[in-house]
């Protein structure tokens, strides 16, 4: 995943011109060419922000997934009691494609650029640690309480022409909580409310693709989620559903440099945000072996509304996005 977001991220210097309109964007304000400097790298401004805009929404979807803790319904409760999973979340992502092909130094050229699918897989790890079994209410309990914690780790990558270094660590933690409405019992199932916010570690990113320049000074990605869940025990199965909605809030600095005929041209420096909200509704299926457990996990991410001036093979930056995750848990 690290080498696609630097590569994407540096990639914006290399894109190819084309002729499509804009796909329901404009220049943004940023990407100014009042000058012959701003008007030699507006093309390259413009393109940064909108591969920046392509991808913001699945790095966000790529990190949340779906159930806060995977293959659970109802709170742990009882204090002293714990579980760890393991996960890797896997995205069908959509990538653009980048050709050795210098950006427009005549202005903003909106380009329409190939994508690959792939699957990209996420590792992280989570954990629920009981705090408040509850209030007894007939043969159940309700309103219990778990501590929920989640850790990303990107180490560093440095491949060539671009390296991508972590100025703060590789360790990101997340934290949360979670609720039980009902806890599961024979005859009812489990009903529980969670909220977590997920990060991941902050990135910095260099890169020399030919003779241009592009230097990501801070890729931030937060993201928050909040998940209703409803689950219920058969056996050694355990069957889990629920719907819910995240917030991504992506951001990034980055500075441009085109180099023609040994004249190297700077952008101003680009701040580029985004802020998205999503429903996501998942479903999961796991072996529940006592103490251990394998847990396999899918869902969907849609909504929001993202317009770029460039094209990407005919996706748009909010297009829903499929996850799917496996892993497993031990409880103790």
């Amino acid at each position: 995943m690290r080498r696609h977001i630097a590569a994407a991220l540096i990639g914006t210097a290399l894109l190819p011109r084309g002729n499509a309109t804009a796909q329901g964007g404009t220049i943004d304000s940023q990407c100014r060419a009042t000058t012959v400097a701003e008007r030699t790298t507006q093309d390259a401004c413009q393109k940064a922000i909108d591969l920046f805009l392509f991808m913001a929404p699945q790095l966000g979807g790529a990190l949340t997934g779906g159930n806060a803790i995977s293959g659970e319904h109802s709170v742990i409760g009882r204090g002293g009691h714990s579980s760890v999973g393991i996960r890797f979340n896997v995205v069908n992502a959509r990538l653009p494609l980048v050709d050795d092909v210098s950006p427009a130094i005549t202005g903003a050229v909106a380009s329409d650029y190939a994508i690959k699918e792939q699957v990209i897989p996420v590792p992280t790890i989570d954990a629920a640690v009981g705090i408040f079994r509850g209030v007894p209410i007939g043969g159940s309990y309700a309103f219990g309480l778990d501590g929920l914690l989640n850790v990303a780790v990107v180490p560093s990558l440095s491949a060539g022409d671009f390296e991508v270094s972590l100025p703060d660590g590789p360790v990101r933690l997340g934290i949360g909580a979670r609720v039980s409405l009902v806890s599961e019992s024979v005859l009812t199932p489990g009903i529980s409310f969670s909220f977590l916010r997920r990060d991941l570690p902050h990135l910095a990113v260099k890169g020399s693709p030919g003779a241009d320049e592009i230097e990501i000074d801070d890729f931030q990605v937060r993201t928050s989620a909040w998940r209703g869940v409803i689950g219920k025990s058969l056996g050694v199965v355990v069957l889990t559903g629920g719907f819910g909605q995240d917030r991504y809030r992506t951001s990034t600095i980055a500075q441009v440099r085109v180099t023609r005929g040994g004249v190297t041209t700077s952008a101003s420096r680009i701040v580029a945000t985004q802020t998205m909200r999503r429903d996501n509704a998942f479903g999961s299926v796991a072996l529940d072996l006592g103490a251990f457990a394998l847990v396999a996990e899918g869902g969907r991410a849609s909504g929001g509304r993202v317009a770029t001036y460039n094209t990407f093979a005919g996706k748009r930056a909010d297009d829903p996005l499929t996850y799917g995750s496996a892993g497993f848990r031990f409880r103790f």
